[in-house]
């Protein structure tokens, strides 16, 4: 007698698992329901309808009814919803559009119900205007409505991969879109610094980025929608998308007597069987064993759901396969790059107490002498024992692969040393002669070898200054460009020459770009007796982690979408995207909306030099720019293509300094950069609307004097200047740092010369004093109570008001050492810089005063 199984939900695990029970078991009867009208559709490939990457909405769809049926010969049941099962007669209930409600026994019975969108309960959750994205209907109706004529705008909620993906591809189909994310990133598993990255993709194509911020409410606003947040900003758009996350789809299941997680999961061992005799779970529905940890969770991710849909079906035949777990490998594609994790994060091994290192390379995707190079940013998290645990990379190209061997290895239980050892293919249009992976695992082999000691970005935070010194081995054109605040600059070239300059009984923490030459350093100096630590990643990690997204104008009024891309969207059509070229010499506007460029239209960018850069890793890129630059005449035009993402702000700086002019600077979607500068400050670019990359529209202030009427006088010019859209930057130096002092005593390890002068220093901007008239502290509060009398602004709000308006708190280091006073001891926001760092601001300021 053939056995009839029941299969409760199609798509991945449900669909995969009536085809492999066909080629277990022709004679089997087979019943799928399905409550939708479609049976096994590209779930992962939805967003990418919706923006117009994929154009043929039939392409969408795996599998049909028909085709299941003529195909595998299952009873496909479309539209039938199965609400409640009984294990003890193995029967569930159906309720069908076509056969009303029914009973249907069972042999065996696979659950794959899936997750729903989870839908909090909000005041105006029901607007008509919130959208959630799980199937087909739901995105013909996110489509039409992106298409409708005056759709202009979209809130999406929620950064995770489908809301990631949907602000990617809304932006893509012309809208001006804003993403809030309730936690401090997107991309929960990447850790913070190299889902950054991504992050900063997305700031970058004009995607308003809002993080630590939690959605409060909706409200209908005549045609718009309002979206009320806990800070107390409100958006207003033309339509919202709901991704904040999923949840098991198993209510229907909970009079059964199957056993459930804390979260609502299904409880499954490793042969997808249930507590209940012939019952398998697979899916986003059940709960699953983290295969690098051990310990329980749930991975809604379509591999494993199609992995557990055929082992369900091997044990229902009579095979007896398991499933060992999941590690969590994903991917994701953000306009021009792509970010992809295999295993646990640092936030993970953290939660659970495990030990483990970090190491950080930035390799590049192939021979950097083989045009086209670009850089991979990796992350490799292992044991003390060299077992890998997890790895993250982000780049323009080879991430993918680069991911998958490191999850091969992971698999396997392998470690570090596997890693280096891999014999993967080369040649120099695909990899180096040392791949990505190989050079990971060099890197950490030498931790576990003690051949170096490292430390990351936030241990920074935790330095012992007066026992440690902060050396940047980079060149001084890579040091002057941007270094890490405290640091001396000796490159490694020069180290052997200059070592006395480093007092022995310190530790010496060194740094370079991406952490190759930091790594020479360290070894020069350990092997000279100094105990030293490297900086892994480099400055380029160090840039990662202290990205904060663009603020843009969201109040700014709605700009029009043109019909064409109203005819992308409707028609899914490939030119918003394909059209690289075209999107290659975008600019935006006040919205952050792509327009066309009108460089090529108004100047001759006819390149008299043309210098190929790429592959090249900074301080490579500048220094042949200057070398190409040198032999120019006033006027003539380089023409660069760069590799390093680097570069893109670097040339801006190096221009400015150097006296060129930037006529043109061009993100490529395939990661390279392209500049057209100018020798000399071009009057050509003047006239034709491109200006030189200088700000002389901004100010900058030295605050000596610690007095009260002089701090209110400093503060009232700076907001002055800011409000009428200067950049002011204000230097603190010796007595005018007490103004930016926090009012509280803070704990921190000082010298005596540090404990007098704290204890004779009025602490934070209340307890300064008149410089005249101060009659024992009198003066100064009758100069507040006049201001307060006369509605103007108290000196702690004129400073809060200048922090939030862009305003530059600068605290010079040299003074903050002669008298004792630590980072600690500052307001928040206040950034350290030397006397260089101003006068760099000095040199860009069309004015400058000393108070």
């Amino acid at each position: 007698m053939s056995k009839k199984v029941l299969i409760v939900g199609g798509v991945a695990g449900g669909a995969s698992a009536a085809a492999r029970l066909r080629r277990l078991d022709e004679e089997a009867h087979i019943v799928m329901f399905e409550r939708d009208p479609y049976i096994s559709f590209a779930n992962c490939g939805l967003p990418y309808y919706i923006g117009g990457s994929i154009q043929d909405r039939s392409k969408l769809l795996v599998q049909t009814p028909e085709a299941m049926h003529k195909r595998f010969n299952i009873d496909v049941r479309i539209q039938s919803e199965v609400v409640s099962i009984d294990p003890v007669n193995k029967k569930v209930r159906v309720e069908s559009k076509e056969k009303g409600s029914y009973e249907e026994s069972y042999d065996a019975l696979i659950l794959s119900p899936g997750a729903k969108p989870i839908r909090p309960n909000l005041p105006g959750i029901e607007s008509s205007k919130i959208h959630m994205l799980r199937n087909i209907p739901d995105t013909d109706k996110i489509k039409t409505k992106v298409a409708a004529e005056g759709t202009r705008s979209a809130v999406v909620i929620g950064g995770g991969f489908i809301g990631v993906e949907m602000a990617e591809n809304l932006r893509e189909a012309g809208l001006e879109v804003s993403l809030i994310e309730a936690g401090p990133q997107i991309l929960a598993p990447f850790d913070p610094e190299m889902s950054s990255i991504l992050a900063k993709e997305l700031d970058e194509h004009g995607v308003n980025l809002i993080f630590s911020d939690m959605v409060q409410g909706f409200a209908d606003v005549g045609e718009q929608i309002e979206v009320q947040l806990a800070s107390g900003t409100v958006l207003q758009s033309d339509m919202v998308l709901l991704a904040i996350g999923v949840s098991p789809d198993t209510s229907f299941l909970k009079d059964s007597g199957l056993e459930f997680g804390p979260r609502g999961h299904i409880l499954v061992n490793e042969r997808m069987e249930t507590n209940l005799d012939q019952v398998y779970a697979v899916g986003d529905a059940i709960e699953v064993v983290d295969f690098v940890n051990g310990t329980k969770t749930a991975i809604p991710l379509a591999g494993p759901a199609n992995k557990q849909g055929r082992i369900a079906a091997d044990n229902v035949s009579g095979l007896n396969t398991t499933y060992k777990g999941s590690q969590g490998t994903s991917i994701i594609k953000v306009f021009g790059i792509t970010g992809a994790s295999t295993g646990n994060n640092e936030k993970t091994l953290q939660r659970l107490g495990l030990p483990y290192h970090v190491i950080y390379v930035h390799p590049s995707s192939h021979a950097t002498y083989y045009p086209g190079a670009t850089p991979i940013s990796m992350k490799l998290i292992f044991d003390p024992n060299g077992t890998v645990l997890g790895a993250q990379a982000v780049g323009y190209s080879g991430v993918d692969k680069r991911i998958d061997d490191i999850a091969t290895v992971i698999r396997f239980r392998g470690t570090v040393t596997d890693l280096s050892e891999l014999e993967l293919s080369y040649a120099p249009p695909y990899s180096s002669a040392k791949d990505p992976v190989n050079m990971s695992g060099f890197a950490a082999e030498n931790i576990l070898q003690g051949m170096t000691t490292v430390f990351v970005p936030k241990d920074l935070e935790g330095r012992d200054k007066n026992n440690t010194i902060l050396v940047d081995v980079r060149s001084e054109i890579e040091h002057a460009n941007g270094h890490i605040e405290g640091s001396i600059n000796i490159p490694v070239d020069d180290l052997r020459g200059r070592l006395s300059e480093l007092d022995p009984s310190k530790e010496i923490w060194v740094y370079c770009q991406v952490g190759l030459r930091g790594y020479t350093a360290s070894r020069i100096l350990q092997q000279k007796g100094f105990r030293v630590k490297n900086l892994t990643g480099g400055y380029k990690t160090y840039q990662l982690s202290k990205f904060t997204p663009t603020k843009k104008d969201i109040s700014a009024p709605t700009t029009t979408i043109s019909a064409a891309s109203k005819e992308i969207a409707a028609a899914g059509s490939g030119a918003a995207t394909a059209s690289g070229s075209a999107m290659a010499t975008a600019t935006r506007n006040e919205n952050g909306i792509p327009v066309s460029a009108p460089a090529k239209q108004e100047l001759d960018l006819t390149p008299d030099s043309v210098l190929d850069a790429c592959g090249l890793c900074c301080p490579g890129p500048l220094i042949q720019v200057k070398m190409s630059m040198d032999p120019l005449m006033d006027g003539q035009i380089l023409k660069v293509t760069a590799s390093d993402p680097g570069f893109y702000e670097d040339i801006k700086a190096w221009a400015r300094m150097s006296k060129h002019t930037l006529l043109q600077l061009t993100k490529l979607p395939t990661g390279m950069i392209e500049a057209y500068l100018c020798k000399g400050l071009s009057e050509e670019s003047a006239l034709a609307g491109t200006q030189p990359v200088q700000t002389s529209n901004a100010s900058t202030m030295v605050v000596f004097s610690g007095d009260l009427d002089k701090a209110i006088a400093s503060f009232i010019i700076a907001n002055g200047a800011a409000s009428s859209g200067k950049k002011v930057t204000m230097f603190f130096t010796f007595w005018g740092l007490n103004i930016i002092r926090k009012d509280e005593k803070v704990p921190v390890n000082k010298n005596f010369i540090g404990k007098m002068f704290g204890a004779m220093m009025p602490r934070g901007s209340r307890k300064l004093t008149l410089s005249n008239m101060n009659m024992m502290g009198m003066g100064s509060k009758m100069i507040r109570s006049v201001m307060k009398n006369n509605n103007v602004s108290s000196l702690e709000e004129l400073i809060q008001m200048a922090v939030d308006q862009g305003v530059e708190i600068v605290a010079c280091q040299m003074s903050m050492d002669l008298m004792g006073i630590t980072r600690e001891e500052l307001i928040d926001g206040v950034k350290i810089g030397g006397v260089g760092y101003y006068l760099g601001q000095a040199d860009q300021s069309n004015h400058n005063l000393f108070i």
